[in-house]
């Protein structure tokens, strides 16, 4: 008898699960306005979070929330239409991945794009992903002028 193997799922870096998880907290405080410390307590007393880098993931998370309304200002003009009107997963992916490209140099942006691409495809409807990829095409060349224009 054959027997078909299933693909073993491609195990997650620690860093790329640390944005999870942080977009994840800026999702829950989208939804409901919790408190950043209570959304941070709430997800690192979950079981089961895998390999992460906390450090990573409490920046991340603490980071795009203190800075909202600057980040917001920042996206919104990219965006085609309120920030209100974005689903909750393209809110936090563009939330978080605004923050890292002004705030974390050190992560190459195509990285940052890419990861905020897998975000909006594991989390997000079906072509949200591409929108998320178009905004922060545009908002890149603004953030990152010297890496943009060395590529």
């Amino acid at each position: 008898m054959n027997t078909v193997e299933t693909p073993k799922k491609t195990p997650v870096s620690p860093r790329h699960r640390s944005r999870e998880l942080a977009m994840q907290g800026i999702y829950q405080w989208r939804i409901a306005a919790t408190d950043v410390q209570q959304i941070e307590t709430h997800i690192l007393a979950e079981k089961n979070l895998g390999r992460y880098d906390r450090a990573l993931f409490s920046k991340l998370l603490c980071g795009a929330l203190a800075e909202h309304a600057d980040i917001e200002a920042l996206l919104a003009k990219y965006l085609d239409r309120p920030l209100a009107e974005l689903s909750p997963v393209e809110f936090a992916v563009l939330l978080l991945s605004a923050y890292e490209l002004v705030h974390h140099i050190e992560v190459p942006y195509r990285v940052v794009i890419n990861e905020a691409v897998e975000l909006a495809k594991t989390f997000g409807g079906t072509d949200g992903y591409k929108y998320v990829n178009g905004v922060l095409d545009k908002l890149v060349p603004e953030i990152r002028t010297l890496e943009f224009s060395g590529r």
